[in-house]
């Protein structure tokens, strides 16, 4: 089971070729079974909103279809998940990488993602 970070869903959505092989096959492998958080949506539509992100359609409209278009799992923010965030060392600055880390870990999910900050967090499977 894997999660995609927000970068890894945007370009599945919009440029699936920017995705590596090894994402891409996981990804097909999977099935039903590629998840997203409730983060990236946010993410998404911060992005959006302030001017960093251009999307065909607005954000909220856009997130559901991507999952709808990709069979994709949304995973909702949880207490626990929140406080896992919370307690992970400072590798990684950014609030919504850190909720997907956390994520992943509490769900023992992989992480599909191309930043290589994320990928030195101990206790995460992740994939590029």
């Amino acid at each position: 089971m894997i999660l995609l970070d927000t970068c890894s869903l945007l370009w599945l959505s919009i440029a699936p070729e920017r995705l590596s092989a090894p994402a891409r096959s996981a990804i097909a492998q999977a099935g039903e079974f590629v998840h997203v958080s409730a983060i990236s949506a946010w993410e998404i539509s911060w992005k959006q909103r302030h001017g960093r992100l251009q999307l065909q359609l607005d954000a909220s409209a856009w997130f559901p279809l991507a999952l709808e278009n990709h069979a994709l799992r949304e995973i909702a923010i949880s207490v626990t998940i929140a406080l896992r965030m919370a307690d992970l060392p400072e590798i990684h600055r950014d609030p919504a990488d850190r909720f997907l880390i956390a994520t992943a870990q509490e769900l023992n999910l992989t992480l599909v993602t191309p930043d290589p900050l994320i990928r030195q967090y101990p206790d995460l499977k992740t994939l590029w």
